[in-house]
């Protein structure tokens, strides 16, 4: 075991101890670091944990592998096998877990999702991709929180942002940037024509203020009623909001919330999300550009993903994956092709 391994496993085993002491619990903002110290170090201590159970047991098999019994020995010898498997899945799982991470993995995300080339069928796919990404959140017990949507009157969206809430989203949903295709029959298609259509999909993590510091002078801001069906604010009160970023031209529009401050809030929550995106890009262009030249930038104008009707199949083209699974992909089942993403891009 390396050095820094022991050291986070008696971290762990100091932070066991503290979180076990009633009297911590007087204190419940000491409690509440504690705990949240203890859950960024668990998954690795506990994974250190079972490689050192399952080598002591397999130190064990060898030994009884080696005995005069030869039922004993047959016993022994396949339970070596299993306990050998289990042991290289969890060095490999412990590597992982060791990796260097990036800072944002933990942050929350938001999203958004635009029809693109292919009319009333691209909206009906951003919807379609909104309920995914939505049925993935509900499995990991993560939150959504609709930031403004541009509904059409078939059912799916021009256009959908949100808000999704909780730990881990970005180091799962990141690699998700980037043009969606989907092939299919639409219903309105008489002769039964697959069609193509796509959707464009960005994954920005969220940005605090005290992390980008914006200058108010260099901020346009509108407002105006609302658009959308019925109730009394959309028709009287200028309640939604566009933010123009006067040095870039980034302009966010919010009008999902009847209250004019939310929307302005909500909408700033946008900006500095994709000001922090441009940023970042700037500064990493010669690594992204050599990013690309190996496996693709996973940017929004270069298709990364098809989802094939007519053969129940998915592709993730940057790294060659597929699946049959469709319909259990657009039911938000995800984590084997996130994983793979994760393996692969990271």
């Amino acid at each position: 075991m390396d050095e820094r391994l022991e050291r986070l496993m008696r971290q762990y085993a100091e932070l066991e101890l503290e979180l076990a002491d009633p009297e911590l619990w007087k204190d419940p903002a000491r409690a509440a670091d504690l705990r949240r110290r203890q859950g960024e170090i668990e998954p690795t201590a506990l994974c250190a944990r079972e490689l050192q159970k399952v080598q002591a047991d397999l130190a064990e098999a060898r030994q009884l592998a080696q005995g005069d019994d030869p039922e004993m020995r047959s016993l022994a010898a396949e339970e070596e096998a299993q306990l050998e498997g289990r042991e290289s899945a969890l060095q490999a799982q412990l590597a992982e877990l060791l990796a260097p991470r990036d800072p944002r993995d933990d942050k929350d995300v938001i999203v958004e999702i635009r029809g693109g080339a292919g009319g009333d069928e691209a909206a009906l796919f951003a919807g379609e991709l909104f309920r995914m990404y939505g049925r993935y959140a509900e499995r990991h017990s993560w939150q959504i929180e609709m930031m403004d949507e541009s509904p059409t009157s078939i059912g799916g969206f021009k256009e959908v942002i949100f808000a999704v809430k909780g730990r881990g989203a970005y180091s799962r949903l990141r690699f998700e940037s980037g043009v969606h295709r989907v092939q299919r029959v639409p219903e309105t298609e008489a002769q039964g024509r697959i069609h193509t259509s796509t959707t464009t999909v960005a994954v920005l993590p969220e940005t605090e203020e005290v992390e980008l510091n914006i200058d108010p002078q260099e901020l346009r801001i509108d407002t105006f009623r609302a658009g959308g069906a019925g109730g009394q604010h959309v028709n009287k009160t200028e309640s939604a909001v566009r933010i123009t970023h006067l040095p870039t031209g980034i302009v966010v529009i919010c009008q999902d919330e009847k209250s004019q401050h939310k929307n302005r809030d909500k909408a700033m929550r946008v900006l500095r999300a994709r000001l922090m995106e441009r940023l970042q890009s700037e500064a990493h262009a010669e690594l992204a550009q050599e990013r690309r030249s190996q496996v693709g930038t996973g940017d929004r104008s270069e298709r990364v993903r098809t989802y094939n009707y007519p053969q129940g199949r998915v592709t993730d083209h940057r790294i060659g994956f597929t699946t049959h699974r469709l319909t259990e992909v657009l039911d938000g089942d995800l984590d084997e092709l996130f994983d793979a993403l994760n393996k692969e891009l990271r």
